[in-house]
C-alpha cells in the first residue's frame, strides 16, 4: 500500500519528530550533536526555514519550523541522510540510523504554538538529561538556551516567539509574576528583558505539572485553579 503524501505548503508550522532505529542513539557524543546542528543549519539558510525550538536528545530529536518554498519532505530528506552518512562514516557503522520515516504533525499556529515551544523546550528536562530548569539553562542542545540569549544560532528565530509569549501574558496582573505558586529564582526576577521573563514563568509553571502530565489546555488548568487571574482589570 503506498504511502500517503505529507501535507504541505510555504507557510506550514510543522512538528517534525526523528527517532533512532530500534530506538537506539542517533548522538552517540557533543561531536555528533555538532556536526547535526552545523548540517541543519547551513539547511536552513539554504531554504528560508524558520526554526522557533528544537531539542537533541540521544535517541530522537524534535524540531518546531515553518516551511519556506522548498518541501518540508526536502528539507528533511537532505538532513537526515546526510546526517545518517556523516554519522556511519565516523562510528564504522552500516545501515538505516533512523526509524522508518520521520514524523511530520501539521499544527495550527494560534492555539497551539507556544505549547509546542514549552513542550519541545521541556523535553530535555522530561528525558533526564538536567535535573532543573536552572540547568536546562545551561543545556547546549536545546533551543531553550538560546532564547535566554545563552546560546546564538542565526537559524533560530527567537524574536517572533518572545514576541507571542509577550502578547498572549502581559495583560496579567503583575501580581501573578512577582508571588506566582512556582519557584522563580531572583535572577529571572530582574536583569532580564519581560519578554524573557514571561518565557521563563511560562516555561516553569508547566515543568511544575506533577510527572510532566499534559493536560488538554494550560489555560483552562490556570483558570480554573486562580480563575481571578483571567479578570482583566
Amino acid at each position: 500500500m503506498p504511502r500517503k503524501s505529507r501535507i504541505d505548503a510555504p507557510g506550514s508550522l510543522h512538528h517534525i519528530i526523528a527517532r533512532g532505529i530500534d530506538r537506539k542513539n542517533i548522538f552517540k557524543d557533543d561531536k555528533d550533536r555538532d556536526s547535526f546542528l552545523e548540517r541543519l543549519g547551513g539547511i536552513f539558510a539554504e531554504t528560508q526555514i524558520s526554526c522557533f525550538a528544537w531539542a537533541l536528545i540521544p535517541n530522537h530529536f524534535h524540531l518546531l519550523l515553518k516551511t519556506g518554498a522548498t518541501p518540508i519532505s526536502t528539507v528533511m530528506r537532505r538532513l537526515l541522510t546526510g546526517y545518517a552518512v556523516s554519522f556511519n562514516r565516523r562510528h564504522r557503522r552500516y545501515g538505516h540510523l533512523f526509524q522508518n520515516r520521520y514524523k511530520s504533525i501539521l499544527c495550527q499556529e494560534d492555539p497551539y504554538f507556544l505549547e509546542l515551544v514549552r513542550y519541545i523546550h521541556l523535553n530535555p528536562l522530561r528525558a533526564g538529561l538536567v535535573n532543573d530548569l536552572r540547568s536546562l539553562d545551561k543545556y547546549r542542545y536545546s533551543g531553550h538556551a538560546v532564547i535566554l540569549e545563552k546560546r546564538k544560532y542565526s537559524w533560530q528565530n527567537t524574536e517572533y516567539v518572545l514576541r507571542l509569549f509577550g502578547e498572549k501574558v502581559l495583560w496579567l496582573p503583575v501580581w501573578f509574576f512577582v508571588s506566582a505558586p512556582w519557584p522563580l529564582s531572583a535572577r529571572w526576577k530582574a536583569g532580564l528583558p519581560a519578554t524573557i521573563k514571561l518565557y521563563l514563568q511560562n516555561l516553569s509553571w508547566t515543568a511544575s505539572f506533577p510527572l510532566f502530565l499534559r493536560l488538554p489546555s494550560e489555560s483552562a488548568y490556570c483558570f480554573r485553579q486562580y480563575p481571578s487571574l483571567y479578570t482583566r482589570g
